[in-house]
């Protein structure tokens, strides 16, 4: 069986261990020959190489780890790039946030303002290693899971028209429907076939089909309606993700026939979402000091034993996040050709009929060896088709204001965004921006 050749750049992340311990779980189905973890960072790509290292030394023995800061070296002679950095780590995310709600609107990592002053840092960011990724090997496939990752997408089909072998992806919809499998059968035996479209963070189920052909979208609605609130620690929820869930209510009660994306809370009630918001204590603070300080702690601690098998974090290994699990299914999809359906991100042109060919769209997609076939849509109902095209206009306007260093489309796209819609205020969120992110984002002029 061909053994494979991966990257991860972002090889610090938090996100890092949980896609390695999912490559250790399928090394059956998808053999690595060379793992490499690239990131800008050493110290906290160190922590994890030296995770990855006792975990294989355990589990998968023959596979070489090569850890690099060197953009060049990271992509010489790889199959797969999983694509995963954030730029400005969680301090800027931070600041994203805040200067936000600062100014009255809502702080949130990919939606809004806070999504706007992510995009400045990450497209550059994307732009270089895909370059770096084309020039060592122009035949890998790149996997990109960076957020904002809808304006992400944008950015790659405007600098890398016609590139078939980027695939923009998130886990949300998938994430969604497990939930949605959950509230039908706790026991785990309904699994569902979704139907779903819009952009990424700002789409729609349009169907639930269970393995008998039965469309649950109806049920699912009713029990989202009426079911008790979700608490904190349910289904692994922290206190900020069990608000959004139980918030689905309220939008499934305001909006009938579909079921949102959650993330449409942000565009559709940023006065709720921002009431809810602390302005001294973010979902950044949170994850500083919740999830990241946990896993470089579990690093630190697995260092120290020198091993995994037989200590406590021995289930931790075999404990696959959907980020991990995801990401990889992907790549086993592309290897092997398995005709799989994903949820994916590519360029509409004619996929959704009534919509703009160069909207970047989130659709159901078959994929193969040959890479990704999106399935054709209905057109979009007006009021779908009025937010899409807005949201639209808004990334593309982001990433030119980033490509041409324009003050004026960086303005204008704030403007748009519906959780500003107020040109003052864009304006404010804009300078404000332009000086926390001085030598990160490009020269606006």
């Amino acid at each position: 069986m061909e053994k494979f050749s991966v990257c991860i750049a972002g090889g610090g992340s938090r996100y890092t261990p949980g896609i390695i311990n999912m490559l250790v779980s399928q090394q059956d189905r998808f053999p690595l020959e060379r793992l490499v973890l690239f990131d800008c960072e050493s110290e906290r790509q160190a922590k994890v190489a030296r995770y990855a290292r006792i975990l294989f030394d355990e589990y998968y023995p023959g596979c070489e780890i090569v850890e690099t800061c060197d953009i060049d070296s990271a992509f010489e002679g790889v199959d797969f790039v999983f694509l995963q950095i954030r730029a400005g780590r969680m301090k800027m995310r931070e600041k994203d946030e805040k200067i936000a709600i600062a100014h009255g609107c809502v702080g949130q990592e990919t939606c809004g303002p806070g999504g706007f002053a992510y995009a400045l840092r990450s497209v550059p960011a994307v732009c270089e290693i895909t370059r770096a990724v084309r020039r060592q090997s122009p035949d890998a496939w790149i996997l990109n899971y960076t957020n904002p990752d809808a304006i992400v997408a944008e950015a790659m089909r405007q600098v890398f028209p016609g590139d078939d072998r980027i695939i923009c992806i998130c886990d949300m919809p998938i994430g969604l429907t497990e939930i949605f499998e959950y509230l039908l059968d706790p026991e785990g035996n309904t699994k569902l076939d979704p139907r779903y479209f819009g952009l990424n963070h700002f789409g729609w189920f349009e169907h639930l089909y269970d393995q008998d052909g039965r469309d649950r979208i109806d049920e699912v609605r009713e029990i989202i309606a009426t079911m008790d609130p979700i608490q904190p620690g349910m289904l692994g929820l922290d206190e900020d993700w069990a608000f959004t869930y139980n918030f689905m209510q309220t939008q499934v009660r305001d909006l009938p026939g579909y079921i949102p994306n959650n993330y449409l809370q942000y565009y559709l009630y940023p006065k709720a979402m921002l009431a809810h918001q602390d302005p001294t204590y973010t979902r950044a603070n949170m994850v500083m000091d919740g999830d990241e300080r946990e896993t470089f702690e579990m690093l630190d601690r697995v260092a120290e034993l020198g091993r995994i098998r037989g200590t406590e974090f021995e289930a931790e290994a075999s404990n696959l996040d959907g980020h991990g699990e995801y990401i990889v299914n992907l790549a086993l999809a592309l290897a092997y050709g398995t005709g799989d359906d994903f949820i994916l991100m590519t360029v509409n042109d004619g996929i959704i009929p009534n919509l703009s060919p160069d909207m970047v769209v989130e659709v159901p997609c078959r994929v193969g060896a040959d890479g990704v076939r999106p399935y054709r849509q209905a057109p979009a109902p007006t009021f779908q088709k009025g937010l899409m095209e807005n949201q639209h206009a808004y990334e593309r306007l982001t990433v030119e204001a980033c490509l041409e260093g324009s003050y004026v489309k960086a303005l204008q796209a704030l403007t748009l965004n519906r959780c500003v819609n107020d040109l003052p205020t864009a304006r404010a969120l804009l300078d404000d921006y332009r000086v926390a992110n001085e030598g990160w984002w490009p020269e606006l002029r």
